[in-house]
């Protein structure tokens, strides 16, 4: 769901995230349209209002633990951890966490990839939240979604600043909810479908399958 259809339908912060999230053309090959979230966090307000409208919803939730996705839902989960009182554990790539810990693969356009999370970091039981800063396919919150329900946590909502209004990746998520805040923003009158071809440049085969960001 999208926050502007779940009780912000107006609110003038939406229009800010959206503005403050610089669009790439061409990076990093040819034909994508990058959604470069480092400009909303040079912006104060902006990133403010990203992370008030995520701890606005979540706060009487009882979540105690805010998982964030390497590498940008880093950048939001912390800050909203600390807001309404929760842990945040991090979801990492292979081989970038010491000690034990458990792992689920996803796929990929082309091959897999791997999430690790330390192992006793959530107990059977636990109230989460998933963040990542966008979705498209799905593959690395339903991998996310995994790790947690192996160690028992329940999961109660994925959050992701960017999202297609379409998300083919919903139906990965073994029915959990989706809340998105923006869609992606639209430059040179192109629409950007993540993935799909920039203007003047020929599709390929393999579009749609992921997004970059």
């Amino acid at each position: 769901m999208f926050a502007a259809e779940n009780g912000l339908k107006g609110d003038p912060r939406l229009q800010g995230i959206s503005e403050a999230i610089r669009v790439v053309p061409h990076f990093p090959k040819p034909g994508i349209m990058f959604q470069d979230i480092t400009t909303l966090l040079l912006d104060h307000k902006a990133f403010k209002d990203t992370v008030d409208i995520f701890v606005d919803r979540y706060r009487d939730m009882d979540i105690s633990v805010v998982a964030g996705v390497e590498a940008r839902g880093f950048m939001f989960g912390p800050a909203i951890a600390l807001a309404i009182g929760a842990k945040f554990v991090p979801l990492r790539k292979p081989r970038k966490l010491p000690g034990e810990v458990i792992s689920e693969a996803y796929e990929l356009e082309y091959g897999t990839d791997c999430l690790e999370m330390h192992v006793g970091a959530v107990e059977p039981g636990e109230r989460a939240i998933v963040i990542d800063d966008l979705v498209a396919t799905g593959g690395t919150l339903s991998a996310a979604i995994k790790l947690l329900e192996r160690s028992e946590a329940e999961v109660v909502e994925c959050a992701c600043v960017i999202g297609l209004r379409e998300v083919k990746g919903q139906c990965r998520l073994n029915g959990k909810p989706l809340y998105i805040l923006v869609e992606p923003r639209q430059i040179e009158n192109c629409c950007l479908r993540f993935m799909l071809p920039a203007a003047g440049h020929a599709p390929h085969s393999g579009y749609p399958v992921s997004f970059f960001s």
